[in-house]
C-alpha cells in the first residue's frame, strides 16, 4: 500500500527548548495510525507542524507525493489535511448545518457579486452545499439537530460535528487530537465505531493523538510513541504497547 504521509527529520525549537527532534513517520493510505506519549511529549506540536501552525526548523513533510513543508495552514488544508482539536473549536453561535457548510467553502464557490444580489448561481450553490452537509450529518446521526445551535449539542455530539466539519473539507488525511477527551466509556465506544466507519466509508487515512489506551489499542494499526519530543518506539500497536520502555515512560509502571 502506498504511503500517503511521509515525514523525515522533522524538528522545531522554541528558544533553547527542543520541542520535537528528528521525528519521522510513514503512514499508508487507508491506515488508522496513533501518536501517543506523556503530556508534554510533543504530540500536539507535531500536529501543529503538519498543519502549518508552526513552521519546522528542519525536516520534510510529504503528502501524497507533494512536499507541503512550510506551507500556510489554509494551503495545507487545501492540499488535503484536516484536523480536529483537543478543545472543541466549533462555531458555537452557528447552527449545526452551518458549521458543516463552513467546511464546504473550499469546494463550493460563488462570487461576491452573486452573493450580494442573490443571483441564481448563489442559490444553486447554496442548495448543493445544504444537500452535501445533510449527507454528512446523516452519517453522524445529526440530521435531526441540523438547525440546532452547535453550542446546544451534548458534548459527544459536538465531537461528532467537529469530525463532520473536518470531513466537509474533503481531506486525504484526517488528524484527530484527543477525540475521546471528556467522554464516558459508552461515548468512547461509540466514537471508536464512528472513526472506523469514517475510515472505511470515506476511504480516509487517520492519524490520532489519544490518551485512552482502550481506544488506541482497539482501532490503531500502528503507533508512534513520543517522549520529550523524540521517538521512543514505533511499530505495530500490540508490540509498541508491550515495549518495556513505553510501559515505563507512558503507563508509569
Amino acid at each position: 500500500m502506498a504511503a500517503l504521509l511521509e515525514v523525515k527529520n522533522l524538528g522545531i525549537s522554541f528558544g533553547g527548548l527542543r520541542a520535537v527532534d528528528d521525528f519521522e513517520v510513514t503512514i499508508k493510505k487507508g491506515q488508522l495510525y496513533g501518536l501517543i506519549g506523556p503530556n508534554g511529549a510533543g504530540k500536539t506540536t507535531v500536529f501543529n507542524l503538519l498543519t502549518g501552525v508552526y513552521k519546522p526548523s528542519e525536516g520534510i513533510i510529504t503528502l501524497d507525493g507533494v512536499n507541503i513543508t512550510g506551507l500556510k495552514t489554509i494551503e495545507i488544508n487545501k492540499a488535503g489535511i484536516a484536523r480536529t482539536f483537543q478543545n472543541i473549536r466549533l462555531f458555537k453561535e452557528l447552527s449545526v448545518i452551518d458549521n458543516v457548510k463552513a467546511g464546504l467553502h473550499n469546494h463550493y464557490k460563488y462570487s461576491t457579486f452573486e452573493g450580494i444580489l442573490r443571483l441564481p448561481g448563489f442559490f444553486k450553490i447554496e442548495e448543493a452545499m445544504t444537500e452535501k452537509a445533510m449527507e454528512l450529518l446523516k452519517v453522524f446521526e445529526l440530521e435531526n439537530e441540523a438547525d440546532y445551535l452547535a453550542a446546544n449539542l451534548p458534548y459527544g455530539k459536538q465531537r461528532k460535528l467537529e469530525i463532520a466539519r473536518a470531513l466537509a473539507t474533503d481531506p486525504k488525511l484526517l488528524l484527530l487530537d484527543e477525540p475521546a477527551a471528556g467522554m464516558n466509556p459508552n461515548e468512547t465506544m461509540e466514537l471508536m465505531n464512528t472513526i472506523r466507519f469514517v475510515r472505511d466509508n470515506f476511504d480516509m487515512t487517520i492519524l490520532l493523538i489519544e490518551h485512552d489506551m482502550k481506544l488506541v489499542s482497539g482501532i490503531c494499526e500502528e503507533l508512534t510513541v513520543l517522549n520529550f519530543g523524540r521517538i521512543l518506539a514505533q511499530g505495530a500497536t500490540g508490540t509498541v504497547l508491550n515495549d518495556p520502555q513505553v510501559i515505563t515512560a507512558y503507563l508509569g509502571e
